[in-house]
């Protein structure tokens, strides 16, 4: 479909799914040759995440462990920085390799909230995986070790990301029309 309605807005094609696809087994392959025997947990960010996650899982050419988070930004407030952690990382990854699936990083606010909760429980090493980076909108100074496709600011849904709760269920990537 070359345009979508999402609730009331309207949304053209901005990725379709054999790109996305593409991207996903560029980036599985990149994590393979670099955690192949090295036992890595894999932590998807819900919700965004779970197509990401899903389909790179399934391109590894290991088995991992997944183990899924869930953050979420305080509503009502300033971009101070605050976010609440729902479902926090395992104590298992304590000693081992961390992998965090998430589906777009803009600011990095939310990100750097994670690294640091997950540092505390002393993995051996932390890798930060997105789908999306938004380096327009990047305001931190954490290293992102694994990007599927750099995009401008843009709003877009589709692949497990939304509008308000709705459209993450398309395959393809849809931006806004307006």
């Amino acid at each position: 479909m070359e345009k979508i309605k999402v609730l009331d807005k309207t949304f053209k094609m901005y990725m379709p799914e054999a790109e996305v696809a593409a991207a996903v087994r560029r980036v599985a392959a990149q994590i393979s040759q670099d955690y192949r025997g090295k036992d890595p947990i894999l932590c998807p960010v819900l919700t965004g995440s779970f197509m990401f996650a899903s389909d790179l899982a399934k391109e590894l050419d290991f088995d991992a462990e997944i183990s899924f988070v869930r953050y979420s930004s305080y509503q009502g407030l300033s971009s101070s920085g605050c976010v609440k952690k729902v479902l926090g990382f395992p104590e298992k990854c304590e000693g081992r390799h961390v992998i965090i699936v998430e589906d777009i990083v803009d600011s990095g606010i939310s990100m750097e909230c994670m690294l640091q909760q997950l540092a505390e429980l002393k993995p051996a090493s932390i890798a930060v995986c997105t789908f999306f980076f938004k380096p327009g909108s990047f305001k931190k100074s954490f290293k992102l070790d694994y990007v599927g496709k750099e995009i401008p600011n843009d709003f877009i849904v589709g692949y497990g990301l939304d509008y308000d709760g709705m459209g993450r269920t398309y395959r393809d990537v849809y931006v806004i029309d307006e």
